[in-house]
């Protein structure tokens, strides 16, 4: 796609969150199309490759400058990260530095310098791409992602936005706002690992978060996310609930392997093979659960 490109095609910049829902509203109760732009790193490449020209050209709505999308706070319990937020600034803030180490780790392997400052938090959740590192890194917090619209404000659990490959439960009205968990402990555990053929600028063959507070010698609480292995982020619930359940020096590498052979389908593509991804799937989290202790 080129900038001549961009002529085609009817922009909209609101002034505000409200004032986007409104127009959202209008357009939906008209079954007209709207595409939201905020870094635009998603929607560049579907135009380029011919996804975004079906029927009527959309309407595409320009939020990048909505200052509702663009914050981060932490009030002693919850970090909120606005959806607006680019992933350069997610590296370089404080808040998320000190209370989702993870986060700020994750967006060093996101593309180029370019890629880190255009893209979003909200852009990955609502394009909903199961080889996302963006939402692998903040589904291991167990969020929920706030939307919007005209009809209110309703909050969404990571597991319940995702509905399949690429689609998400998000009304076509509705404009995600801000993604909320609650921070780990002080201290806690993380890990973060990026397979691809690259460290960075390539989609990852796989990709792992992990989370884990641990006391006594067992996991008290355990948030595990995966990428490129599902039709969705794969949130590896069977795995967490056997790490959660077994005392850390209990745990085999069977018992693992086994759980996260439960939890993942991955398949071949250009990237990697099926047989690759569940290899390095098992490798991974036995990986993380060595280092909280784990004889696996």
């Amino acid at each position: 796609m080129s900038l001549a490109d961009l002529s085609r095609y009817e922009f909209a910049r609101p002034a505000s969150l409200d004032a986007a829902c409104r127009l959202l509203s209008d357009r939906e109760k008209k079954g007209a199309r709207t595409v939201l732009l905020a870094g635009g790193t998603d929607f560049m490449v579907q135009v380029s490759q011919g996804g975004a020209a079906e029927g009527p050209l959309p309407l595409v709505l320009d939020v990048s400058r909505i200052k509702e999308l663009a914050c981060v706070s932490f009030d002693g319990t919850t970090l909120r990260i606005g959806a607006g937020v680019s992933y350069l600034e997610l590296q370089r803030d404080p808040v998320v530095r000190e209370y989702a180490p993870l986060v700020a780790r994750m967006t060093q392997d996101i593309g180029g310098p370019t890629i880190q400052g255009r893209g979003t938090l909200g852009g990955n959740l609502a394009t909903a791409s199961p080889a996302a590192d963006g939402v692998a890194a903040i589904a291991a917090y167990d969020p929920v992602i706030e939307v919007k619209s005209s009809r209110g404000t309703r909050k969404i659990p990571i597991a319940v936005l995702q509905t399949g490959y690429k689609q998400t439960s998000r009304a076509a009205d509705e404009v995600i706002v801000a993604v909320e968990f609650r921070a780990p402990a002080h201290g806690s555990a993380w890990c973060w690992r990026k397979v691809g053929t690259r460290l960075a600028q390539a989609i990852s063959k796989v990709a792992f978060a992990g989370v884990a507070e641990v006391h006594d010698g067992r996991v008290t609480r355990v948030g595990f996310a995966m990428a490129s292995v599902a039709a969705t982020t794969a949130l590896l619930p069977n795995t967490r609930e056997l790490v959660r359940l077994t005392p850390l020096a209990q745990l085999t590498a069977a018992a693992v392997d086994a759980a996260v052979a439960s939890d993942v389908s991955p398949q071949d593509d250009v990237r990697s093979t099926r047989d690759y991804r569940m290899h390095t799937a098992k490798a991974v989290v036995r990986g993380f659960l060595r280092d909280l202790g784990a004889p696996v």
